[in-house]
């Protein structure tokens, strides 16, 4: 990601099971801690404050789409009143391609709100919120969704900072497409390793096999010394071929 100043234009949104980066164009995450106020006699004419309860939320809008579970409509309607998994990217170059290793922010949340329609003549929209149910965390791309995967294999090895033992490390897996005869199935792991070659990597996290579009999300406490991370997975069935997106952070 550019340290620089940047204008938004291809920000990566993915819900459940839906990637609805071209069918969105405003995406918020909020997080905030309660404020406080401990000031007392003692204080020496200061405020003092203590953190409180801590919030997150996510905020979306774009052009209204239905008919499948890949659709905002259909995932909305599915997600209602749950709490579910999002990852958001964003890829500073209009037109970039996501890939390993690049900056997302995960949030797990409860969908609160959807609204559609609008006035004749507009392009038909979408507003949704959610609201956290754990910590928003800032981590990194680990499977792209720009390739099927067709057979059992691994992803690439991307370097992230250890977690201590006061934190989580976060994963969030989506399923975007499923293709295949018998029962095609997949079953992602977050794995870790000491360096880049993974020569004896250690399972961190296991998310449930999947048979069908659709996200899920899962954490692991802390303390995890290793600071390379990648998927594994495997692949069953006959023809089998999946499009998925994972992504880790740590808060």
């Amino acid at each position: 990601m550019t340290a620089t100043p940047f204008v938004l234009t291809n920000v990566r949104l993915f819900a459940g099971g839906a990637d609805l980066t071209s069918r969105s164009n405003k995406v918020e995450i909020t997080a905030e801690v309660e404020d406080k106020d401990t000031t007392n006699y003692a204080s020496a004419g200061w405020k003092e404050r203590l953190g409180g309860l801590g919030d997150c939320a996510l905020v979306g809008e774009g052009q209204w789409e239905a008919t499948d579970l890949s659709k905002v409509d259909d995932q909305a309607w599915a997600a209602m009143g749950t709490v579910a998994g999002y990852t958001v990217g964003n890829n500073a170059t209009a037109g970039a391609t996501m890939a390993a290793g690049d900056l997302v922010w995960l949030i797990k949340a409860m969908q609160a709100s959807y609204k559609l329609g609008s006035t004749v003549g507009d392009v038909a929209p979408w507003i949704t919120t959610a609201g956290g149910s754990w910590p928003v965390s800032r981590g990194v791309v680990l499977n792209p969704p720009g390739t099927a995967r067709t057979a059992t294999g691994s992803g690439t090895a991307v370097q992230l900072a250890a977690v201590s033992a006061t934190q989580y490390l976060y994963a969030t897996l989506h399923v975007l497409s499923v293709a295949g005869t018998s029962s095609p199935t997949i079953t992602v792991k977050v794995q870790s390793s000491v360096d880049n070659t993974f020569g004896s990597p250690t399972d961190i996290l296991t998310f449930t096999a999947a048979t069908a579009i659709g996200g899920q999300m899962t954490r692991a406490a802390g303390p995890i010394t290793d600071t390379w991370f990648r998927v594994a997975y495997t692949i069953t069935g006959t023809g089998p071929s999946f499009l998925f997106v994972a992504g880790i952070g740590i808060k």
